[in-house]
């Protein structure tokens, strides 16, 4: 299972890796990665006229996108789109940032699950 990442360099530049889960069992009710921690859960409805223009995360949270997609610019330049059922762990809080627009014109709810 990947994770789109989304952090920021020494010199604020925000970059995309990819994170992989690692399972620690498999059983007969399917896989299971350690236990993370995290701090809360909050729940969002975005317009589909989002588009939002440089701005940081406002903390280091999961963002789990549940019925569409947004797309999300790296300040190096690089975009992607985070899909529904799809996962991205923002840790860039400082630097510039990064940009965010809906796509295919729909609306998005999804789940931030803050982890400080």
């Amino acid at each position: 299972m990947r994770i789109h990442n989304l952090w920021e360099d020494a010199n604020g530049i925000s970059h995309w890796r990819d994170i992989e889960v690692e399972w620690v069992s498999d059983g007969p009710a399917g896989k299971l990665s350690k236990r993370l921690p995290a701090t809360g859960i909050i729940f969002r409805q975005v317009p589909p006229t989002y588009d939002l223009d440089w701005h940081p995360a406002p903390r280091r949270q999961y963002i789990i996108n549940l019925d569409g997609g947004v797309q999300i610019t790296a300040s190096d330049g690089v975009a992607r789109v985070i899909g529904a059922g799809e996962v991205v762990l923002v840790e860039d809080v400082k630097g510039k940032g990064h940009l965010s627009k809906a796509v295919e014109g729909k609306m998005r709810h999804c789940i931030f699950v803050p982890i400080e």
